[in-house]
């Protein structure tokens, strides 16, 4: 299961290793980069993932964001409320590939009524089962 942090909106795929396919699943309200916890722990116990992939916030150069902070926050708190493994995924450019995406599927660009967060979990998954498999 892969996230794309956000302090809005916190975008949620899945995907399987064998098939090294990836979708989005849901998009989940924050406040401040924080998920409901308890509809986040549903997800989890109802989709019950080996792995959370989280999505880490770089700069085009490589240097880290003040978002990397946030992002690195959240996975450690994933981590210690659920104690499931977790790994953080370069996702440079995954917003804009993901608003490309669903541009291409028909999407009007009304981002706020209809966000791109799960579109762009996806594509941090895809990154990841792709690099795993090379």
């Amino acid at each position: 299961m892969a996230f794309d942090y956000g302090l809005v909106h916190i975008g949620v795929a899945i995907g399987n290793r064998v098939t090294a396919t990836a979708q989005p699943l849901t998009t989940l309200k924050a406040r401040d980069g924080i998920p409901n916890w308890e509809q986040t722990g549903e997800l989890l116990s109802q989709w019950q993932p080996q792995l959370l992939l989280i999505g880490l916030p770089l700069n085009m150069d490589g240097s880290e964001s003040e978002l990397c902070t946030r992002a690195r926050k959240f996975s450690n708190r994933l981590h210690g409320r659920f104690d499931i493994p977790v790994a953080l995924v370069d996702e440079r450019l995954s917003s804009f590939d993901a608003k490309q995406r669903l541009r291409e599927m028909g999407h009007r660009g009304d981002y706020k009524a209809s966000p791109a967060d799960a579109m762009a979990a996806a594509l941090i998954l895809e990154t990841w089962l792709n690099e795993a498999a090379g």
